[in-house]
């Protein structure tokens, strides 16, 4: 029995004696996202020690990983083979994993253009709230009863299970790729991002930010080199030297520009909308991603229902992402409660796959 053998059967019995007592226990990796969700509770399991590559077949651009596994070693392992995740996972830290990945459900400025992380699991391998372990999928795109199980466990926070292993769809890097910069106002911004979205354009991403009293689109294109260097010419702007503004899309992913660290003691939201959704009446400029999908705000505590009410008027949602220092832990739901009939469903999704209530009580929504 190697290493990470040894680590799951330890974590099986510790699941098993917590379900046994009703111990709540607190699924944790690199701890990057702990800030994510509502507070977490719980004894700590730790699940580094469930680390390693099991399985990768560039040809097959398929990468199967045991969950404590470190989002940068495999972002490494691909990039030595030229692929990647291209949905661009943040990782707020050294220290994030792959099951903190998918379970977190959350993806970088390339988002609105190649998917979502639920879009690249294919299939994974779950630890029941009862300590037994549960196959979904595979390396294929669904299980064989036709349900998409595997991908229900991206955005769960760990509520559900304790992924130990996933397999990943992966892509080859793109052939070509550059940054245009544009001085314009958002709405102007939100006008040029929808007419480009409807020509066949390489667009990768986007983020317009006001800063320093002005208006600036920065637009990543991706793809073929013919098609990049097409568009570039069609679409003007200033054209940005791709190795110079590389880590700023990486600051980008992971909240780091100067924008979200000038947020002092405001509370930073995320609002989730369509992405033709008009500029909306909010407490401070956003920063604007995702061809308009994402809006970052940055606003003082106690703003929640004018933020999450602006949200549902254009058929979004809001999410309080980075709470404020001063704010009392729990005063604000983290996330959009969800409506009766999906309640039902969330409530007895969990009742399935953690009978006891064991697994990240509370982090999703405070209520179970």
């Amino acid at each position: 029995m190697d290493s990470a053998q040894q680590a799951l059967h330890a974590i099986t019995e510790r699941v098993q004696a917590a379900a046994a007592s009703g111990t709540p226990l607190r699924i944790r990796g690199g701890g990057s996202k702990d800030f994510y969700g509502e507070p977490p509770v719980g004894e700590l399991l730790d699940t580094r020690a469930l680390a390693g590559v099991t399985s990768y077949e560039p040809s097959e651009l398929v990468v199967t990983v045991r969950a404590g596994t470190p989002l940068a070693e495999l972002e490494t392992l691909l990039a030595a083979h030229g692929q990647c995740l291209p949905f661009e996972p943040p990782h707020f830290g050294g220290g994030a994993t792959v099951a903190g990945m998918v379970a977190a459900g959350l993806s970088g400025p390339a988002r609105a253009s190649v998917g979502s992380v639920r879009d690249y699991v294919l299939g994974l391998t779950l630890l029941g709230g009862s300590g037994e372990l549960l196959s979904f999928g595979g390396q294929v795109m669904k299980n064989v009863a036709g349900y998409d199980v595997s991908r229900l466990m991206a955005g769960a926070l760990g509520t559900l299970g304790l992924i130990t292993e996933v397999s990943l769809k992966v892509l080859g890097v793109a052939p070509a790729e550059a940054t245009l910069k544009f001085e314009m106002d958002q709405q102007r911004a939100l006008d040029s991002l929808n007419a480009w979205g409807g020509r066949p354009l390489p667009l990768n991403a986007s983020c317009w930010v006001h800063d320093g009293g002005v208006g600036t689109l920065y637009l990543r294109l991706r793809g073929a080199v013919a098609a990049v260097e097409s568009a570039c010419k069609s679409l003007g702007g200033e054209r940005q030297d791709s190795a110079v503004v590389a880590p700023d899309w990486t600051l980008c992913r992971d909240q780091r520009l100067p924008w979200f660290l000038e947020r002092g003691e405001r509370e930073l939201w995320r609002l989730s909308l369509p992405q033709t959704a008009p500029v909306l009446q909010l407490p401070d400029a956003p920063l604007i991603e995702w061809h308009g999908g994402q809006r970052w705000v940055r606003a003082e505590p106690g703003q929640a229902q004018a933020l999450r009410e602006a949200a549902a008027k254009v058929g979004g949602s809001a999410t309080l992402f980075i709470a404020s220092q001063v704010h009392p832990p729990g005063a604000t739901a983290r996330f959009d409660p969800p409506k009766p009939p999906l309640d039902r469903i969330q409530r007895e999704l969990k009742r399935q796959f953690d009978p006891a209530g064991i697994f990240n009580r509370g982090r999703l929504f405070a209520s179970y």
